[in-house]
């Protein structure tokens, strides 16, 4: 399977390459972005950022590189894919973010540097950078994305 994870600029990306053993992991931010590629992982631009048309950027991309799965990272990118997944899965795209309805239960602007971060993929955490899978009263059996666990262990979207 091929990832899309958006923000791979941002070194809090790294993090996410060890949830996906076995899986090819496209990292891609907005503009410059160093080509370098490895046997597991490869990092690629892009483009140009426009707000406007994120969804449209992102889907065009998983399309012309053949991603299976879409992880966007960026705040402002959060919003308009989780209303695109419907267009998105039209295309055999797999968005792995709460489902629109569901977005403001999950978000959260105030993240601290050194979160641990939890992967979920229909309701089951594939991953924890702690190696302690998280319980909580949030999961959903078809609750997909990145999360940071509050003090009060209440799963939030983790963005950049």
């Amino acid at each position: 399977m091929k990832i899309l994870i958006t923000g791979g600029n941002n070194a809090k990306t790294m993090k996410l390459l060890k949830a996906f053993p076995g899986h090819f992991i496209v990292l891609a931010d907005y503009g410059d972005v160093p080509a370098m590629f490895a046997k597991n992982y490869a990092f690629s631009s892009l483009g140009k950022l426009n707000k406007d048309s994120i969804a449209h950027i992102l889907l065009n991309f998983c399309i012309t590189e053949s991603i299976d799965s879409i992880i966007p990272l960026h705040h402002f990118e959060v919003e308009p894919i989780a209303k695109s997944a419907v267009l998105f899965s039209e295309y055999g795209i797999d968005v792995l973010l709460p489902h629109f309805d569901q977005l403001p239960k999950y978000i959260d602007n105030a993240q601290g540097a050194g979160a641990d971060l939890n992967v979920f993929v229909k309701g089951v955490c594939v991953f924890s950078t702690t190696g302690i899978m998280p319980e909580s009263d949030d999961v959903q059996d078809q609750l997909n994305g990145v999360f940071v666990a509050n003090s009060s262990t209440h799963l939030k979207l983790f963005t950049i």
